[in-house]
């Protein structure tokens, strides 16, 4: 009978500690413009990356922990010089705080959140002379954004607005990237 009441209690836990903890791996796209004050024109361009991250529910709140790879794409243009393009890859981190606008239990819910992104550029290429703009590798970030749960999938839309100065030349050049991103919940 101990045993009974021992795999019972188990199976209660494992449950709850289910809907307390996700996991899982997630997939996104990504369109980064920049914002510059020393180029004539800038062009969007979009890039793609993966990650896995981790919820904790607590709960209309949650907080959340993601970890992956992703590749961004933008140009420059500057007078009498002329266009450059810049693919920057890398790892990137993310701490997420959001809000259960709408928590339909196990069928999903509809989500608000903020955080903070950090990106270190460890692949970067450049094409054309513009041999005057030195990208810095680190990259600052806030996040603001909407998402939705669905069974166990996850979809949400970010924008992050860099913080930081990625030309570590005279210039400045901040970047905002709008990132569409698909995750499942393993757990």
């Amino acid at each position: 009978m101990k045993k009974l009441f021992l795999a019972v209690f188990l199976c209660i836990y494992a449950n709850g500690f289910a809907q307390l903890i996700q996991v899982g791996p997630q997939i996104s796209t990504n369109i980064t413009s920049v914002n510059t004050n020393n180029f004539s024109s800038d062009h969007t361009n979009t890039g793609i990356g993966f990650a896995a991250f981790a919820r904790v529910n607590l709960l209309l709140f949650y907080g959340q922990a993601e970890f992956g790879y992703a590749k961004s794409n933008f140009s420059v243009y500057q007078n009498s010089v002329g266009e450059t393009e810049f693919k920057l890859g890398g790892t990137d981190a993310s701490l997420i705080a959001g809000y259960k606008l709408l928590p339909l239990g196990k069928l999903g819910n509809v989500r608000l959140f903020v955080g903070y992104n950090w990106k270190n550029y460890s692949d970067i290429s450049k094409n054309n002379g513009l041999n005057s703009i030195a990208i810095e590798k680190n990259n600052h970030s806030i996040i603001g954004g909407a998402g939705v749960d669905i069974w166990k999938l996850t979809f949400d839309v970010r924008y992050l607005a860099g913080l930081s100065d990625i030309d570590s030349s005279n210039g400045e050049i901040k970047t905002g990237v709008t990132n569409f991103s698909l995750g499942f919940k393993f757990l």
